[in-house]
């Protein structure tokens, strides 16, 4: 009999392959193990294993696996299932998902590896100096890698001259595998028990006698033996052990030194495997008290997830919905159950890890893509196994891929924020909607958090679709901030404007640092300048590759693409006429930056945007550095609205309300009322009533005086009107289909070919094929089709009939060098 697996690859493959097994791996192999499988000419992947059978494949010739990588399986069934779900909702390939859900450490890919044929004799003669060089290095050591070989001959495109020596017969290429992933060990030192009586140690004295630095070291080892001891009244109280390094360091002293004793047999070094994170916390669980507002929030999501699975909590800012989720917390882990902690920005975990750590000792765990690949994999395995360092997980919106086993509750905190949903690469998942559909499967409950909720999902509260729990008062009865609007026309025909910064502003910000207050300023936009203007001829450098002016950078005196990277140094005349006369236009939180050191030169000025917190730790070093007070003024982007808690601003500065209001995108409103809100919501947490100033050139702006009102229902009413009559969500879905190609008249020809078989097919509305605000983009031009889905018509029947449209587009030969991306809920 034969025997098969069906698994999955990790490339954007849609469908999944089969592999034959022998019978003692087809009973020893469990759904969820990685395999590793060949698959094209000489490449050797690692593949999933979703299924096992005997019925063989009738297309192709079933090839064998290369060999089992797992004992136990590293995915669950539920995992599995939850991406067959977003791969047949977002329309992308089951792959897509399975390489976007793995931290990439887990899917090993072969490496090619280069060894000497073992052949009688080789003309050296014959072998041009580059191959020369390439076979003596193959005399000192077995095999080299493709890198090796790079280094060898400091040249990038080495393949003519492997090819040249495959043909001579001199050398062999091969496949294999390595494995990634290493568990971090750290050093232990212990001393041989030979010397832990009184006699050893005196007769270890009388050893050391003439050696006075490894004496030092061995009566250090012995001082640190007994302040590591647990406190304990017993005579056994057992010691810590003591790491190398902490030895070293508490002794004055040198590895050479401890090795010279390890030397002498009197210590032994050994080493124990240790997580590379984790959070340490007192665990004071019972010290959470909640106010009688929280307490009756508490109670409805209480009451509301006995009647449904989804509950929304629409607080304001400063509500304390985060004292209402760690009660909830407690509730399931007192069950058993795991909880997931969804956040939309890296930013955030830093705070939420030290309230949770200090509330549940060390249950937390965090998952980003900050992480290194070691770091995520021991969170995946601790997850896996159900650890108790993993019941509650903080993430962002990756963390929904990890394998639970016992998946309780699932809080989406600032559930509004754009950054769950994924733009590129597939999968295009929403991580909110994702996380509800996850929740199903395990039988969860999720809560949606938000002081500003998205259209849609208020929408769904209130159509009952979701349960709805309101909080309309601040923690501790504070007041809402004081929100004044800067007419900056008014200021600018009155001279009143130093740079950016109207009178109203200076004098709020010197009042507040005046006191020892910290003051917020926000910008939406990073870098110095965003347009470098000829003042002659108006002439704007532009990207290359991208149709984009280029940003300028005043740190760095460069002008950069912030959308492929591209950058050249700032040009001291006009690149078109050549004039020296040449100023910036616009500005981005730098210009704010250096204008403040200017304003205020007695206060230290912070900067929070994606050029400041590029490392591992950028985030905590500079929230870390203005919550403890080292910064005044702290200038950000949109990382500084969500949901971070200072409890001394009492200021916040909107520097232009008006960027975010007329961007070309249906949402421009709802996002501009959120942002606003968000950015507001920092100021005055703590007990005196915060200030908000808004500076705008349309204070009369409905969207803008919505804000001043704090009238959220006034926003959603006005919004959800105009998408009705605009057919836009949540009346209808939106499915985006973005085309890209080189060439300019092809991509034209090809959209415009979709669009007619795409409208002629559908009876639902569709417009395009349009070339969006930014026509190209690394060297590709971009057109774009949208497809408005009523409520009332079958999702499931458009994107099929969609999906067979994409495989005749593909397989007409002209168009197949066109990529096509789908965006299912574009958002």
């Amino acid at each position: 009999m034969l025997f098969f697996v069906e698994v999955i690859l990790p490339l954007s493959l849609a469908k999944t392959f089969t592999y034959c097994v022998s019978e003692s791996e087809y009973h020893y192999i469990k759904k969820g193990m990685r395999v590793a499988v060949p698959f094209g000419k000489n490449k050797i992947y690692t593949a999933l294993i979703i299924d096992k059978h005997q019925e063989k494949p009738t297309l192709y010739e079933a090839k064998e696996i290369h060999q089992i990588l797992d004992e136990n399986p590293i995915v669950t069934e539920i995992q599995i299932a939850h991406w067959q779900w977003i791969a047949a909702y977002y329309m992308c390939a089951i792959g897509d998902v399975y390489r976007g859900a793995m931290p990439s450490a887990l899917l090993l890919e072969s490496e090619t590896v280069i060894s000497q044929r073992t052949t009688d004799f080789i003309d050296e003669s014959l072998l041009s100096d580059e191959e020369y060089l390439i076979f003596q290095a193959l005399q000192l050591q077995s095999s080299l890698k493709i890198n090796d070989i790079v280094a060898i001959l400091n040249k990038k495109n080495i393949f003519p001259v492997i090819q040249k020596l495959i043909d001579n017969g001199v050398i062999v290429l091969q496949e294999e595998m390595l494995e990634n992933y290493k568990p971090k060990l750290v050093r232990y030192i212990r001393l041989k028990s030979k010397y832990e009586s009184n006699n050893g140690l005196g007769e270890l004295l009388e050893k050391l006698k003439n050696a006075n630095k490894q004496k030092q070291i061995v009566l250090t080892y012995f001082q640190l033996l007994a302040t590591e001891k647990t406190p304990s009244n017993a005579e056994g109280s057992v010691a810590k052990p003591i790491t190398v390094k902490k030895l070293v360091d508490a002794s004055n002293s040198t590895s050479a030194i401890i090795k010279a004793l390890i030397d002498k047999e009197i210590f032994e070094d050994y080493y124990l495997q240790e997580d590379r994170v984790s959070f340490l916390g007192n665990g004071k669980e019972d010290q959470l008290q909640l106010s009688e507002i929280q307490q009756k929030g508490f109670d409805e999501i209480t009451a509301s997830f006995n009647k449904k699975e989804v509950c929304l909590l629409h607080g304001v800012t400063s509500s304390g919905k985060t004292e209402i989720y760690i009660k909830l917390i407690e509730e399931y882990l007192l069950s058993g159950k795991q909880v997931l902690y969804l956040l939309p920005e890296i930013a955030l975990t830093t705070q939420l890890v030290s309230r949770l750590s200090a509330h549940f000792g060390n249950k937390v765990a965090v998952f980003h893509s900050k992480y290194n690949n070691n770091e995520r994999i021991e969170v995946w395995n601790q997850v896996l196994q159900n650890s108790e360092k993993a019941q509650i997980v903080i993430g962002a919106r990756s963390a929904l891929f990890l394998p639970f086993l016992n998946l309780g509750f699932i809080i989406v905190d600032e559930e509004h924020e754009q950054t769950f949903k994924q733009m590129d690469p597939a999968p295009r998942y929403h991580a909110r909607d994702a996380a509800i559909v996850l929740a199903n499967f395990h039988k969860a409950k999720v809560l949606l958090g938000s002081a500003t909720p998205s259209i849609e999902t208020y929408f769904n509260a209130k159509s009952e679709k979701y349960g709805l729990v309101e909080i309309t008062k601040r923690y501790g009865n504070v007041m809402m901030p004081d929100i004044e609007l800067v007419d900056l026309k008014d200021k600018y025909f009155r001279k009143r404007m130093n740079g950016h910064f109207s009178d109203v502003l200076i004098e709020s910000i010197t009042n507040a640092v005046s006191i020892g207050e910290q003051v917020i300023l926000f910008q939406n936009r990073r870098g110095y300048s965003p347009l470098l203007e000829c003042l002659t001829c108006g002439h704007v450098p532009q990207c290359q590759q991208c149709d984009v002016s280029l940003t300028y950078h005043k740190h760095k005196n460069q002008l950069r693409c912030h959308y492929c990277g591209y950058s050249i140094a700032k040009p001291t005349h006009c690149h078109s006429c050549s004039s020296v006369h040449l100023t910036t236009k616009g500005f981005g939180t730098e210009q704010i930056q250096q204008e403040l050191t200017i304003l205020f030169p007695d206060y230290k000025i912070g900067r929070m945007d994606q050029d400041t917190t590029r490392g591992k730790f950028g985030f905590e070093k500079i929230i870390d550095s203005f919550k403890n007070r080292e910064v005044d003024i702290l200038v950000g982007t949109q990382m500084l609205a969500k949901g971070l808690d200072f409890d001394n601003v009492s200021l916040v500065g909107i520097m232009n309300a008006d960027n975010m209001l007329y961007h070309p995108d249906f949402r421009a409103f709802e996002r501009s009322f959120q942002m606003m809100m968000q950015v507001s919501g920092r100021s005055g947490r703590s007990g005196k009533q915060g200030k908000v100033i808004i500076q705008t050139y349309n204070p009369d702006h409905n969207t803008i005086q919505q804000v001043t009102k704090n009238d959220y229902i006034g926003m959603y009413n006005e919004q959800l009107y105009d998408r009705q009559i605009y057919k836009y969500p949540p009346y209808f879905r939106i499915i985006k289909v973005t085309l890209k190609h080189r060439d300019f008249d092809k991509l034209k020809e090809g959209a415009m070919w979709l669009y007619q078989v795409i409208s002629q097919n559908l009876n639902v509305p569709v417009l395009g094929p349009e070339e969006p605000a930014i026509n190209r983009i690394r060297n590709e031009y971009i057109r774009t089709i949208i497809i408005k889905i009523p409520q009332n018509s079958s999702i499931v029947n458009t994107k099929k009939t969609i999906q067979k449209m994409l495989n005749s587009f593909d397989a007409v030969a002209q168009y197949r060098a066109i990529k096509v991306m789908i965006n299912v809920d574009f958002y």
